[in-house]
Parts: C-alpha cells; sequence; structure tokens
C-alpha cells in the first residue's frame, strides 16, 4: 500500500500524458499508414494549436472553447497545406517527404517564435477545472483528470468513424487500394488533403488541451514528435486501440518510469522502438526481394520537366569519347604516355581538381572566423560522405549517422584529455572505436529496408544521445567538454591554436579520406556495393553474401563518421550534445540530397553550403537560422531532386545522382500508384516496403541510381 500511495500520483501523471500523447499520434499514425507521408512537422502542428490556445485563453470556459476551435482550425489548415506540398513528392518516396516536412518544421518554428515570443507562454484554464480533487486520498489536478476522459472518448470515436462509416471506409480504401475508390467516384486526392487536414486538426486540438500538460515553448515540438514517432512505432498503423496502449506505456515509463528507475528510463523508449523495428524486420520477408530496394521511381514533377527541357535546349560541353582516346594512343605514342590518365578520367577528375584548388586558397582569401566555418565544413562534409555511402551505394537511408559521429568526437577529446594529442592516433582511435560502434549496431540496421531503416538508425541515434547526457564523466553531459589540450598535426609539433593551421590540418585529413573513400567506391568492391543496392536480388540468388557487404559498408562508413567527429573536436576545441545530435543528422542528410546521393564531392559542398547557411548567411539576418535552414531543405527537395551531380549530367535523370527510394509514394496520393503492389516506374519489378512501419509496399524503379548489373558483373561508378 506504501509503494501504491508513493506512486499513484506520477502513475495517474503518466496516463494523462500517455493519453495526449495519444491524440497527437492518432493523427501522426492516420497521416503516415493512410495518405503515406513521413511527417516530421506534425510536432509542429501541435505547437501550432498549443500557442494558439495559450495565447486566446483567458479564465473562461468560453476562452477555452475559442482556443480550441481556432487552434484546431488553424492545425487543419495547415495539414491542408501540407497535402499540397508534399502532392509533387507522391513517386519520391518517404526520404523526400521527411526532408520537406523537416525543412517545414524549421520554417514553422521560427515563425511560431517569431510571433508568439520565445518564452513558454502561460495557460489559463476555468477555474472549476483549475482546482484539485481527492483521489485515493491523494489530492490530483482536475484538468488532467477531465483530459484522461476526453481522450478515451476520442480513441471510441475515432474506431467508430474509422469502423462503422462510410468516411472511414473511403479513407481505408484509400490506403487499400486507391483505384478501386477512384472506380466509386470518390477522388483519392480529396481523400489525401481530407486525411491529412484531419490529422493535422487532432495534432491542433491536442496543443490546445495539452497545453496546461506540455506548455508551448522552444522545444516543445521536437520532444512531441519524437515521442509520438516511439508511440506509432509500438502500436503500429493498424488499430487506434494498439496505439493507445503504446500511448500510455510510453506515459507511464516517461513519468512513473522516471520516478522508479530513473537511471533507466533515458534508454527505454527509443530502445523498445529500435526493438520493435528490428523485430519486425526480421520475421518479414528478406528485403531486396524485388530487384532492388535502392531504386527511386521517376518523378514527374513540374520543376523536374522544366530542368530537362532547358538542360535539352542548352548547349552543354561534349563529353570526350573514350573510344577516341584508345585509338589516338596507339599511334605511335611512347608507353608512358599511354599510361597517363584519357581526357575522360581528366574530365571526371576535373570537379576534384577545382574543389581542391579552391579549398587550398581560402586561407588567403578569408577572415579567421570564416576559416573556422571551412574547417567545420570539412568535418560536417565527411559526416556527409559517410551518409552518401549508405545511402547512395548501399541504399540504407539513415538519420543516426551521427552515432558513429559522436563516438568519435568523445574519443578525440577524452583522448586529447588524456594526454593524446597527436593528429593521427586521435584519428585512427576515433574511426577504430566509431568502427566498433558500428559493428555493434549494424546487424540491426542492414536487414531493414526504407523507412524502417530511417526509424531504426533514427532510433539508434538518439539513444546515443540520452548516453551522451547521462554519461556525464565521460561526456560532460548537457554541458559538454571544452578546456582540453590542442592537437599536434604530428609527432613533437605543437598544439594548433591558429585558425589556418587548424583548417590547413582538416583539408588534408579531408582529403586523405576522400581519396580512399573514392579508391573503395571505385573498385570491384564498391562496385559489389553497387549492385546490392541495384540488383539485390540476383546478387542474392548468385550466392552473394549482400548481408556481409552490407555490413562492411556500414562498419567503413561509421569509421568515416568518426573520422569526422574527431576533426569537429580538433577544430572546434569544444564538444557539446547539440554537435551530435537529430538536427545534425537532418543536415548530413540534407547535404547528401544537394550533392546528389551518389555524389562524394557533392556531399561536400552540401555540407559547405549548409554551414555557410547557418553560420554566415544567418550572422546577418540574426535569430532566423532556423528559417534559412527550413527554405534550403524545401528548395533542395523541389528544385534539385538529383542533386547537384543530377545538374551536371544536364538534367536528363539518368545516371547516378538519384536518391534512393524507400518506400513508394503515397498509398492514395495524387500520383502514387494504384495498388500496393504495383511498380512505380517502367523497367521495375518487385516491391519492398517498409515492414512493420507504412504498412504500403515500396517500388523499384531505374531511375536516378547507380547502374544496376547482374551479379557478379560490376555495376556502375562512383560519382567524384
Amino acid at each position: 500500500m506504501e509503494l501504491l500511495d508513493a506512486h499513484l500520483v506520477p502513475a495517474v501523471d503518466g496516463v494523462a500524458f500517455g493519453l495526449l500523447l495519444f491524440v497527437v499520434a492518432a493523427g501522426l499514425s492516420l497521416a503516415f499508414g493512410t495518405a503515406g507521408v513521413l511527417n516530421l512537422s506534425h510536432g509542429t502542428l501541435y505547437a501550432i494549436g498549443a500557442y494558439t490556445g495559450a495565447e486566446l485563453s483567458d479564465g473562461t470556459w468560453g476562452g477555452l472553447a475559442l482556443g480550441l476551435a481556432a487552434g484546431t482550425a488553424a492545425a487543419c489548415v495547415a495539414g491542408a497545406g501540407l497535402s499540397a506540398a508534399t502532392a509533387p513528392l507522391a513517386r519520391r518516396g518517404h526520404l523526400a517527404q521527411a526532408l520537406l516536412t523537416f525543412g517545414l518544421a524549421l520554417i514553422g518554428g521560427d515563425l511560431l517564435i517569431q510571433f508568439f515570443g520565445a518564452d513558454e507562454l502561460p495557460v489559463r484554464v476555468p477555474e472549476m477545472l483549475d482546482s484539485s480533487v481527492t483521489l485515493l486520498g491523494h489530492r490530483y489536478p482536475a484538468y488532467r483528470l477531465c483530459f484522461i476522459v476526453m481522450a478515451v472518448l476520442l480513441a471510441g470515436f475515432g474506431t467508430w468513424v474509422l469502423t462503422r462509416t462510410r468516411m472511414g471506409a473511403a479513407v481505408r480504401a484509400a490506403a487499400d487500394d486507391p483505384q478501386m475508390l477512384a472506380a466509386t467516384g470518390h477522388s483519392p486526392r480529396a481523400v489525401h488533403t481530407g486525411v491529412l487536414a484531419a490529422a493535422g486538426a487532432l495534432a491542433g486540438a491536442a496543443g490546445v488541451l495539452g497545453a496546461p500538460i506540455i506548455g508551448p515553448g522552444p522545444g516543445t515540438s521536437e520532444n512531441v514528435l519524437m515521442l509520438s514517432l516511439v508511440v506509432v512505432v509500438l502500436g503500429g498503423l493498424r488499430s487506434l486501440w494498439a496505439t493507445f496502449a503504446a500511448a500510455v506505456a510510453v506515459g507511464e515509463v516517461q513519468t512513473l518510469g522516471v520516478s522508479v528507475a530513473p537511471e533507466l528510463a533515458p534508454y527505454l523508449l527509443f530502445a523498445a522502438m529500435a526493438a520493435v523495428l528490428v523485430l519486425r524486420s526480421r520475421f518479414a520477408e528478406p528485403a531486396g526481394a524485388g530487384a532492388g530496394h535502392g531504386s527511386e521511381a521517376s518523378s514527374p514533377d513540374p520543376v523536374a520537366r522544366l530542368r530537362g527541357l532547358l538542360a535539352g535546349r542548352l548547349p552543354g560541353p561534349k563529353r570526350p569519347s573514350v573510344r577516341l582516346d584508345r585509338l589516338r594512343r596507339r599511334n605511335g605514342s611512347p608507353e608512358w604516355v599511354n599510361r597517363l590518365p584519357g581526357r575522360a578520367a581528366w574530365w571526371q577528375a576535373a570537379p576534384l581538381l577545382v574543389l581542391l584548388g579552391v579549398l587550398i586558397s581560402l586561407p588567403a582569401l578569408l577572415d579567421a572566423y570564416s576559416i573556422s566555418l571551412a574547417g567545420s565544413a570539412l568535418a560536417l562534409g565527411l559526416l556527409a560522405v559517410s551518409v552518401t555511402v549508405l545511402t547512395g551505394y548501399a541504399g540504407l537511408p539513415t538519420l543516426g549517422q551521427t552515432a558513429p559521429f559522436a563516438v568519435g568526437a568523445y574519443a578525440t577529446a577524452n583522448l586529447a584529455d588524456a594526454g593524446w594529442t597527436v593528429g593521427p592516433v586521435q584519428l585512427v582511435l576515433s574511426a577504430l572505436a566509431a568502427a566498433v560502434f558500428a559493428a555493434v549496431v549494424g546487424p540491426a540496421v542492414i536487414r531493414a529496408r526504407g523507412t524502417t531503416v530511417l526509424m531504426i538508425t533514427l532510433a539508434i541515434g538518439e539513444l546515443t544521445g540520452a548516453v551522451v547526457n547521462q554519461l556525464k564523466s565521460v561526456t560532460g553531459g548537457a554541458d559538454g567538454l571544452v578546456g582540453f589540450p590542442a592537437t599536434q598535426a604530428l609527432w613533437g609539433g605543437e598544439g594548433m591554436l591558429e585558425e589556418s593551421e587548424l583548417y590547413n590540418y582538416a583539408l588534408v585529413v579531408a582529403v586523405v579520406a576522400v581519396a580512399l573513400t573514392l579508391l573503395v567506391l571505385r573498385s570491384p568492391a564498391g562496385k559489389l556495393l553497387t549492385g546490392t543496392r541495384g540488383a539485390e536480388a540476383r546478387m542474392r540468388a548468385s550466392g552473394h553474401p549482400v548481408g556481409r557487404y552490407l555490413l562492411v559498408a556500414h562498419v567503413c562508413a561509421g569509421a568515416l563518421a568518426g573520422v569526422g567527429g574527431s576533426l569537429m573536436v580538433t577544430v572546434q576545441q569544444y564538444l557539446s550534445p547539440a554537435d551530435v545530435g537529430f538536427e545534425i543528422a537532418a543536415f548530413a542528410l540534407l547535404a547528401v540530397v544537394i550533392g546528389g546521393t551518389t555524389s562524394v564531392i557533392g556531399a561536400l559542398l552540401g555540407a559547405g553550403l549548409i554551414v555557410a547557411t547557418r553560420d554566415w548567411v544567418a550572422g546577418s539576418w540574426p535569430g532566423h537560422g532556423p528559417l534559412l535552414l527550413g527554405v534550403l531543405f524545401v528548395a533542395t527537395v523541389y528544385v534539385l531532386p538529383r542533386g547537384l551531380a543530377g545538374l551536371r549530367g544536364g538534367g536528363s535523370g539518368g545516371g547516378q545522382s538519384g536518391p534512393p527510394s524507400d518506400t513508394t509514394g503515397a498509398p492514395g496520393a495524387p500520383g502514387a500508384p494504384g495498388t500496393s503492389g504495383a511498380s512505380g516506374a517502367p523497367g521495375s519489378s518487385g516491391a519492398s516496403g517498409a515492414p512493420g512501419i507504412a504498412g504500403t509496399s515500396g517500388t523499384s524503379g531505374s531511375d536516378g541510381q547507380p547502374p544496376s548489373a547482374p551479379a557478379p558483373p560490376p555495376a556502375g561508378k562512383a560519382s567524384p
């Protein structure tokens, strides 16, 4: 009885908190499972309702009703706008949706802060609810008990609508068979818009009613989004009551778990999320049963057509003929001349040489602050290159590559603090530590595909973040690490303190790392990796150990990310959890998309553009860095569907710059395949969905991927 008395209030708090997450997660589940939209701006929809409700609250029933109506309506309109924004991406998979909605979340968060202020707003509820009642001998807030009742009623009402009404039948048909829905006279586009509007309304209503529980303020939207993703993964997408139970469990972990086992609570949620995803992918049919697991359906959006038209009419540089090169070499040229690279090789190497020349000249052109930013961009660039290896070549889109990045960073900081200040030693040991970490978590990642990979890697990244915040003796916790000795470039040298010295060191390390990466990607091993992405079924059928190839790629990418983390610490001379958080993972993925997912140099350019936007351009417009980055996210998704490498290729849509598709477009969304088994592009075969996540099947096409080849012949080249 004493145990019950001690934990009764936290337990009831957990129910209230969990039911708040249920209302939010129900909208996220509806958008994801029915409309097929991976909405990373769902937390912003909650924040819209919370800010609106708090602003209109005045302690009266009328103020509460007005706030509920206004907040729900505002989020509903935002959800409908999201439907229009994601419609052109229907055939481009969930990766493009994730980047777009994350950019919209950055823009929306900045606008909310500008309009309502950066401080947490007070929320005034009616006097009758702003009191406490007796619950088993304990005083408990009346408002939270009222909210519990409303959430239970909402769960029952939602289940009735989805299972017993014509509207619910149309929604379910939009997810299962959009062509049949269209044949009955219903517009899949209208249903798609209505579903996202309803999802936004649920998030907005949850924001208004939940504002007294999770008040509107900085960080609210991110916290709500992450917890809602956990609920959706644990509960699945097929039953509101399963989502209800998962939400209550998450709420109890967040409240009762903290009071009972505070040292374990930070890890439980994302550990459970990762475990559920891994188990579902293990029991599902092996991914890659189709033609390939990284292919992309074609995207007939207007911007792509315009780029293709302009590229076709504007004269472009003519590529030298490889056959002509060979013929010229046979005309009596000396042997040493014949061994020199041909014109085609020099053409491919031209971007590398130009970029290297620009990077070498930067210290003579920039001030100290800008040079330090360039060093940080090189560190982020190596992280982006590691994401390129996984996303563009292995077909494993990742949001958790900051985990090995963090391992390398904290390893370097602790090595320096222990007196190991020689740069090459730090780099080797940090890369080794990150590789070991990647080898440990790799088996949980390499079997899954598409959206499941994104969610598993996200969980791994968040678990690593929890460790960073909890393991204060190693990481410094939320305060980070600072004051460790400066790194020496070589044995016997002095610590590097000048920005130009640090930049030159970072440039040398980056050049060596990128050169080794390109050599591996152009080697037979790299071609085998490309083959597993483009023709996994044939590779497996011919006896290739695809899982081993992917694991080796995951370990090597982790080591490269560890080198990037080590370089970041050396350049910055400090380290905080924000340097290895989810936002950095999203930036790295954006850098890859900016450059083209199979372009190593494009990833470096993308990282430089992100750092310049975040730290240099935003300096002239203080306080609007998230807004500028959000615009960059949105513009990249629409204007550069194949990245900068696609522009270099003439924008024709072929070649190696297209991003890998993780899953198919939204079921029932405009332009999506009509049935769950339909192939998304000519020449595609098979399906490769996200097991246990989207509830929808993906497509495997040939557009925008590195050339796939029958196994074991070679498959494509690495883009420079």
